[in-house]
């Protein structure tokens, strides 16, 4: 696997990143991607050569091997990576995607633009952003639970029994170098909790930022109401003061008229 393509393929998730996407990232290809390409691969090197059991039996070793290793740490390790990086791309495509689809409507409108930024989280591309996040987690998490499944914990021992067919009775076998391999596995194992942290803290901050945004437009909708409503009572003020001062001034002629009915009276 060419790995300097697939980093400089996933590198353009930078720009469309937060600050815990980049974290992430980086968190990924130094910790995890170099430490798997320049030293993981060497230590498990020997993991079949080396693979030793107290029998002479044909085949008794292989299926002891296949029974202790159901799957190799390098190659659920390696898909383990492909599965967490892939999500990212979907945030690639759906950007690449609004591009073209803004070049289209430019051209159709005289320059007119469909998205003033196509790489905004905003609309469609948040959502996308965040379920590629709930992805990532998710594979991470998964793949910790299955490297758990299969070999009982994540230590490895330094001796296994094997009693399986063709062996001839219950067989010891042993695993060269248990140490080293007991350290990468919890140092995978550490990176990929990291991981996880760092794409529920991404999460928590998309959306905790997007609630802060709804409730400052509503506030700021709130006060534009509020603002058309002043405005309003201050266009129907002078008409009321108008009629009020009408009313005033009749008031001195039927005090007129009232005297004089008083005094024909009289």
């Amino acid at each position: 696997m060419n790995w300097g393509t697939f980093q400089a393929l996933l590198g353009g998730v930078n720009q469309y990143s937060t600050a815990f996407g980049r974290v992430w990232l980086s968190m990924v290809f130094v910790f995890r991607v170099l430490v798997f390409v320049v030293a993981a691969q060497r230590v498990w090197s020997d993991e079949n050569k080396d693979f030793v059991c107290n029998t002479i039996q044909p085949g008794c070793v292989n299926v002891c091997y296949d029974h202790i290793f159901p799957i190799s740490h390098i190659r659920l390790w390696a898909l383990q990576l492909i599965f967490v990086t892939c999500p990212s791309l979907m945030v690639v495509g759906h950007v690449k995607y609004r591009q073209k689809k803004n070049m289209q409507y430019t051209a159709v409108h005289e320059g007119n633009h469909l998205y003033a930024n196509p790489g905004k989280k905003r609309g469609g591309l948040w959502w996308t952003y965040l379920v590629s996040l709930v992805f990532k987690a998710g594979f991470d998490a998964g793949f910790l639970y299955i490297l758990y499944y299969l070999y009982d914990g994540y230590h490895m021992p330094r001796l296994s029994k094997c009693s399986l067919k063709p062996c001839p009775n219950t067989v010891d076998c042993f695993i060269s170098r248990p140490t080293e391999k007991t350290i990468f596995i919890l140092f995978m194992v550490v990176s990929s909790v990291i991981c996880i942290v760092l794409c529920i803290c991404e999460m928590c901050y998309l959306i905790g930022k997007n609630v802060q945004k709804r409730i400052i437009r509503k506030e700021l909708e709130k006060r534009r109401r509020l603002a058309e409503w002043h405005k309003d009572t201050s266009l129907v003020g002078p008409s009321l003061k108008s009629k009020a001062t009408v009313s005033v001034w009749e008031d001195p002629t039927n005090t007129a008229s009232i005297q004089n009915l008083a005094t024909r009276e009289t």
